[in-house]
């Protein structure tokens, strides 16, 4: 395609291109991100300004990226990382057949690093408390009313997340209008104005890192466990506080549902890789009984 910068790498492990990038995906209608036959296309920012990626695997297991806009160079640098080239999966031992049944299965199944704290921060913290089908909306139209076109030749709707300077110039009532609540709109307008020293969290990992972003109020223990999985591959940081994952988990290994302090007991053999062991059991196909009616979502825009 005209005008882009292309990289080709071929890694030497097994890939599931749309699995490692799957976490990043945020619903069918995400702006920031769109698969057209066998390509993805990402957009998202960088620290030399906005892109734009295409990601295309040919048969021989090469994956050709392309990309535009000034952020490019960095974001083809990234790609590697982004599609779990730092992972280390063949450190995990399972504990469980139905963890290791499926990693087996899965060997293409890795951690990958975005390596860009911001991007994946806003529709974490949108996600709080929240239904996903609120916190997706709020996340579509946040990106369509205030990010930028995306760079390049890309798929009509592509936006770019926007960025701090823009979303804290949004006024009360948009946020009211895409249904972002005072406590979740007061923690993404607080991260973005230490968004530019969030980004050293990628460079702490681990423990440090989360802690880093938790100093931000409204960031709690869920939210940057939930970045961490995504922005540096944290192989560990289990999602407490989340409304579905300790059932999962317990109909999964022990039959029964847990509570969080139940689900970190179970999970402790496998410290310091944690939330792989939770990622292989959403990627088993395994379905939690369903016993009651689904969670209503809550229109905030008609309060």
């Amino acid at each position: 395609m005209t005008g882009a910068s292309t990289r080709e790498w071929r890694p030497d492990f097994r890939l599931d291109v749309a699995g490692v990038l799957g976490p990043l995906r945020r619903g069918r209608g995400d702006p920031t991100w769109r698969a057209d036959g066998s390509a993805i296309w990402r957009t998202g920012t960088t620290p030399d300004g906005s892109a734009t990626l295409r990601l295309h695997r040919r048969s021989d297991g090469t994956v050709v990226a392309q990309a535009w806009g000034p952020g490019s160079a960095w974001t083809l640098d990234g790609v590697p990382a982004l599609l779990g080239a730092d992972d280390r999966p063949e450190e995990f031992v399972a504990h469980h057949p139905l963890v290791a049944d499926t990693a087996k299965r899965m060997p293409g199944l890795r951690l990958g690093a975005s390596m860009r704290v911001w991007d994946v921060l806003v529709p974490s913290v949108l996600e709080q408390k929240v239904t996903g089908t609120e916190a997706r909306r709020s996340w579509r139209e946040l990106c369509r009313r205030y990010g930028d076109p995306a760079p390049g030749p890309v798929p009509d709707g592509m936006r770019l997340p926007p960025s701090p300077a823009q979303v804290r110039a949004i006024p009360d009532w948009e946020w009211h209008r895409a249904g972002v609540d005072l406590a979740r709109r007061r923690a993404v307008l607080a991260s973005a104005v230490v968004a530019h020293r969030l980004e050293a969290a990628c460079e702490l990992r681990g423990d440090r890192g989360r802690e880093l972003l938790r100093k931000v109020p409204g960031i709690g223990v869920w939210t940057a466990a939930e970045v961490a999985q995504r922005v540096w591959g944290d192989p560990d940081a289990v999602s407490v506080g989340d409304f579905h994952i300790p059932s999962v988990v317990g109909w999964a290994l022990l039959g029964r549902p847990l509570d969080d302090a139940g689900m970190l007991a179970v999970l402790a053999p496998y410290a310091p890789q944690r939330h792989r062991a939770v990622r292989y059991i959403e990627a088993s196909g395994f379905r939690r009984p369903r016993f009651g009616p689904r969670f209503a979502a809550k229109d905030y825009r008609a309060i």
